[in-house]
């Protein structure tokens, strides 16, 4: 038995920018935006949602991209790792984990800073405690995780 797929046209605004391209109807949105949208930023970790390596934001909301169907997505919102920089420079907490060396193989880091991203625009000055509970959903297994949370709780310290 074979199965087929067919391809449809994936429509998003993806970073600040209206993309279009082919992907395949079993494409997750990982998959779509690495393979098909050549976006390396998110990471295939686990591939199942465990890792939090992958995560994107959907419309403002933090996901993991590989539990995400591309097809479920098109028309939306979707901002990655690449998007938080402004042509003047890093944003404000990608500066952070660079002054806290929060980062070293890079395979957790852009869904790192992604969570937090998203953390700190619910929760603009979070406790320690909180930021470890919301990055609980992502790995890393080089740098530890002090230096994370540092990272981040400079971060916020630094928005008034």
């Amino acid at each position: 038995m074979t199965t087929t797929s067919s391809s449809f046209i994936f429509s998003a605004t993806i970073n600040g920018e209206q993309r279009e391209f082919l992907a395949d109807e079993r494409d997750s949105l990982l998959e779509a935006l690495r393979e098909r949208a050549g976006i390396r930023g998110p990471k295939e970790g686990c591939n199942n949602g465990n890792c939090g390596a992958c995560a994107v934001l959907l419309n403002g909301v933090l996901v993991n991209s590989c539990c995400v169907m591309a097809a479920e997505v098109t028309g939306e919102q979707i901002t990655t790792v690449e998007g938080l920089a402004t042509p003047e420079g890093l944003a404000p907490l990608q500066q952070c984990f660079l002054e806290e060396a929060a980062l070293q193989c890079g395979i957790c880091t852009p869904g790192f800073l992604i969570a937090s991203t998203a953390l700190l625009a619910e929760n603009p000055h979070p406790t320690e405690e909180e930021t470890r509970f919301w990055l609980a959903g992502n790995l890393c297994r080089c740098t530890g995780y002090d230096k994370i949370i540092r990272a981040v709780l400079k971060a916020a310290d630094q928005t008034a």
